[in-house]
């Protein structure tokens, strides 16, 4: 299994170019994000301080950007086998 040894997250200025690209309102990254709500998101790229985007939150995103439903179902089986109880019917993987 490999490991993460250093990790540094993306600046507020790489998430809001990400918003961009994809095209997405703050509401739809917060969803990306696993956030509640797109005020959430906006303090990862807003704020006089902004939030650090942890590695597990980053991971999460670049996965449902990344992978494609079916091995998204696979880790989502995983997470199951685990012991966690998930409804993922409205979870979308955007696609750019």
């Amino acid at each position: 299994m490999k490991c993460i040894d250093h990790y540094a997250p993306p600046t507020p200025a790489d998430l809001s170019r990400l918003k961009d690209q994809l095209g997405f309102t703050s509401e739809q990254m917060a969803r990306l994000a696993g956030l509640a709500q797109g005020g959430q998101w906006r303090k990862y790229t807003g704020t006089q301080t902004p939030r650090v985007m942890g590695q597990h939150m980053h991971f999460y995103m670049a996965a449902l950007l990344t992978l494609p439903p079916d091995q998204l179902e696979r880790v989502f089986d995983c997470m199951r086998e685990q012991g966690a109880n998930l409804n993922v019917g409205n979870l979308e993987a955007p696609r750019t």
